[in-house]
């Protein structure tokens, strides 16, 4: 049981400004009371937290693993104390949304600015991560809601389904030849192929689907970026999956062509994601409510698995 929290406040101050002196300005004490408070803390956990250098104070293993969880500790306070100024009004407070790039540009934006348009005094920070990333910074308390590729599951976690992306493969006009008729996945393994990089959901997605159909994909050129694959493949570099829905325009001016796949790749979905066991607080409520009216909303989320 915690006795002390004061104590607790001083590592992590002093932890994250690496100076006794810095954390004793940032806490309105003395340095010799965040000293105290310090040896009074490695005398209770039976070791020392800290190295102390010329240049301020490091920590140890001890200290750092100590660290990791006093940081999320500190986060879940944060929150907690900002969820209740913000039950009463929503001309302040704050929403902290985690998404990748593409589902930052394309879904997320818009309702950026609509949700800025009416609530003008509340703060909007955006984190751009991997879904899976998101995720954690979710179970964190480091953002209220996060914006994910599905499938992907987490019991802690509430995930709700939101729009459908379709994903497909295009080319330029240099391999126009391949777009006019249908090809297998294996007949398209041999072609110079452009896709995300590992650890994305995105190319996890599609790596697991060819592999059911017994094809493993060696792209030429792999990216951090969905729209600079439709770049790249606009060049001539080779053939690119991206969102059909993101490159509708390229389609329609013909900057990209189709390439018809039999079988077709199957359509996923965009994930609104909470965390289970924290509510959200009214600014982030009344967000998470824009996003949901303003999406092609299916139902809750379940892995098929």
């Amino acid at each position: 049981m915690v006795h002390n929290m004061d104590l607790y406040q001083a590592f992590y101050f002093t932890a994250r400004t690496g100076s006794l002196s810095r954390a004793a300005e940032e806490l309105y004490i003395t340095q010799p009371a965040v000293t105290h408070a310090i040896k009074q803390l490695e005398a209770k956990l039976g070791g020392p937290l800290f190295v102390r250098t010329s240049k301020g104070v490091t920590l140890t293993t001890e200290g750092e693993t100590l660290f990791t969880y006093i940081e999320q500790a500190y986060h879940f306070i944060l929150n907690g104390e900002r969820k209740i100024s913000e039950m009463h009004q929503l001309t302040h407070g704050e929403v902290k949304i985690g998404a990748g790039d593409t589902l930052c540009k394309h879904i997320l934006l818009p309702k950026l600015q609509a949700f800025h348009a009416a609530y003008p005094q509340i703060k909007l920070q955006i984190f751009n991560r991997t879904t899976a990333d998101t995720v954690t910074m979710l179970k964190e308390g480091k953002i209220d809601i996060g914006l994910i590729h599905l499938p992907f599951t987490d019991s802690a976690v509430d995930i709700v389904e939101s729009v459908s992306l379709q994903d497909c493969f295009v080319a330029g006009d240099r391999y126009l030849h391949v777009t006019g008729g249908e090809l297998t996945m294996e007949q398209l393994a041999a072609y110079p192929l452009i896709l995300l990089e590992k650890g994305s959901q995105t190319r996890a997605y599609l790596d697991a689907h060819a592999a059911k159909l017994g094809v493993k994909i060696k792209p030429e050129i792999e990216l951090g970026s969905m729209d600079l694959l439709a770049e790249f493949a606009q060049s001539g570099l080779g053939i690119a999956c991206v969102v059909k829905e993101f490159i509708h325009a390229d389609l329609a001016q013909g900057r990209l062509h189709e390439i018809q796949l039999s079988p077709p790749l199957p359509p996923r979905k965009v994930g609104i994601a909470r965390l289970k066991s924290t509510p959200l607080s009214a600014a982030a409520k009344q967000f998470y409510k824009l996003l949901l009216d303003a999406s092609a909303l299916v139902a809750p989320y379940e892995s098929l698995s």
